[in-house]
């Protein structure tokens, strides 16, 4: 069974960094894909970047692209993503999720990971 808990959201003013952790159990590295997802208020939930495989390749939405850095400690089964550069628009409950099998084109796509956090909220001011 695989279990996802998140931490380290909060409130910064834009232009300030964060760092998210999420603490996995429950999955090997070489049949999974691991990301972080958010979701703002009236919005769906969107896909900011995920590793996946034993190689850890990144996948990065082009929102996020040279703000937001994931990465993966496996000595420590944790996820995390570091949030450089914050804006007013990334505010949001960020997830961690994961699941086995995920295609390339769907790498992003909330709809292709069953297992999930219960989510941290970010906050960023203007």
């Amino acid at each position: 069974q695989v279990q996802l808990v998140e931490s380290g959201g909060g409130s910064v003013q834009a232009g300030g960094s964060l760092r998210l952790s999420c603490a996995a159990s429950g999955y090997t590295n070489r049949d999974y894909c691991l990301g972080w997802f958010r979701q703002a208020p009236g919005k769906e939930r969107e896909g900011v970047a995920v590793i996946c495989g034993s190689e850890k390749f990144p996948y990065t939405a082009d929102s996020v692209k040279g703000r937001f850095t994931i990465s993966q400690d496996d000595a420590k089964n944790t996820l995390y993503l570091q949030m450089n550069s914050l804006k007013p628009e990334d505010s949001a409950m960020y997830y961690c999720a994961a699941d086995r099998g995920v295609s390339v084109a769907s790498v992003l796509r909330a709809s292709a990971y069953h297992y999930w956090g219960q989510g941290t909220q970010v906050t960023v001011s203007a």
